[in-house]
């Protein structure tokens, strides 16, 4: 389809324009004007560009782009990025904040869903809007459990903190870098707080309140709203997918 086209779609479908974030969401490099590939990072890197290239991509959508409040000079590694962007005709496509909260392919719905929660409402504020969900499980589980089960299903080692209770239903879901969101889990009484990466001042304010935290690491928590949303475009218009693995260990 056209790269036109399917970036209005993405705009209005993600409502890049009603979040306030830092992240300069949307088209941020311009490529080829067809798109019948996209390929989808975490990361808006080098290798990631690479990657796309080779793999015959016309469009790469990342969570994190490589442009971020104020102007960034086209120096370094990022006039490296730029050019291998340009240089293959590379659309540069960036979704931050408006894909955490998405209420169907968002990173924390779908997260909420892989683990077998059922969302009951907003959860976390950040930059006046509520970014996370409040989700529950159908009846309570172990501590033990539910970290066994998110390890299973996320793949990954889970990091845990645990000074609430042994048994868990009511859980607070923010992805990536969320330690400090902590507090509303405690102010709410719930029994978990699940986000990805750890956090030395949310140590303190776990302890206080009561409350377990599961760190199931930022880029592992954040996969999963792109891979929603690579499943949506390939639904709407047979854009062929590919998700680029390039984990962190954080």
């Amino acid at each position: 389809m056209k790269r036109d086209e399917l970036v209005k779609y993405l705009d209005e479908y993600l409502r890049i324009s009603e979040v306030t974030d830092e992240s300069q969401n949307g088209l941020q490099v311009e490529g080829a004007e067809k798109v019948n590939r996209i390929c989808y990072a975490v990361d808006g890197c080098f290798e990631a560009f690479q990657k796309a290239t080779t793999s015959g991509a016309q469009m790469i959508i990342v969570h994190h782009g490589i442009f971020w409040g104020r102007f960034t000079p086209l120096r370094g590694i990022q006039r490296r990025r730029i050019k291998q962007l340009l240089d293959n005709n590379l659309s540069l496509y960036a979704v931050h904040l408006p894909l955490d909260l998405h209420p169907k392919v968002g990173n924390n719905v779908q997260l909420a869903k892989l683990l077998g929660l059922r969302v009951k409402g907003p959860f976390g504020e950040y930059h006046g809007i509520s970014i996370g969900v409040e989700a529950e499980l159908k009846k309570e589980v172990s501590l033990e459990e539910f970290i066994r089960m998110a390890e299973e299903r996320l793949g990954g080692k889970m990091r845990v903190v645990d000074f609430g209770p042994k048994l868990i239903k009511r859980v607070g879901i923010v992805s990536g870098g969320a330690g400090s969101l902590v507090n509303d889990a405690g102010q709410r009484g719930l029994d978990l707080y699940f986000t990805g990466e750890p956090s030395h001042s949310a140590f303190r304010p776990a302890q206080e309140y009561g409350v377990n935290i599961i760190y199931g690491g930022h880029y592992l928590t954040e996969t999963v709203g792109l891979k929603a949303l690579a499943r949506h475009l390939e639904r709407k218009y047979g854009l062929e997918p590919e998700f680029i693995e390039l984990p962190t260990g954080f």
